[in-house]
């Protein structure tokens, strides 16, 4: 059995001012830092065998700071990508329309964002099988790992806060 310890990056610039970041790469702010640093000291005496990160920048920090207590290299993928939010990427949330009725085309729709959560779990289970994986994501891309694992839609799993780890059973 895998154990998969999922992670949301910690807070970036853009979260603190409510930017919608999509696929932008994103940068930590000093309290970013400090939840990843807080995560690693909960994780530095725990076994873990690899550390999964998304390809964009503030996972890949999140990531780095978790893993530096175990001289461990990371390993990075796209399956972990926050959703791509088109050309509402870089606008206040607040104004942004409610309804996705209302959204443009070129947002990611669900169906591509959990084919690529599941995607993600069967890469891990095939490449990883009984490892021990702390793989760092994002909010809405963890969230539809959780609804495929769960089977439950997204709406039924609650919000991951910045450098919140949930345990799941591979």
């Amino acid at each position: 059995m895998t154990t998969l310890y999922l992670v949301r990056h910690g807070e970036t610039f853009d979260n603190a001012a409510h930017i919608l970041q999509g696929q932008v790469q994103g940068e930590l702010n000093d309290a970013g830092k400090e939840q990843a640093r807080q995560v690693a000291e909960k994780m530095k005496n725990e076994k873990i065998d690899v550390f999964v990160s998304s390809d964009l920048n503030r996972s890949k920090q999140t990531c780095a700071v978790i893993a530096a207590p175990h001289g461990a290299e990371i390993v990075t993928t796209p399956l972990l990508r926050e959703r791509d939010w088109g050309s509402m990427t870089g606008k206040y949330i607040p104004a942004l329309p409610k309804d996705p009725a209302d959204w443009p085309d070129d947002v990611e729709t669900i169906a591509h964002l959990k084919s690529r959560a599941q995607n993600f779990l069967t890469w891990l289970k095939v490449t990883y099988p009984g490892k021990t994986v702390v793989a760092v994501g994002h909010g809405i891309i963890n969230k539809a790992v959780q609804s495929v694992y769960y089977h439950k839609p997204m709406n039924e799993i609650p919000r991951m806060q910045n450098a919140e780890v949930r345990v799941l059973m591979l």
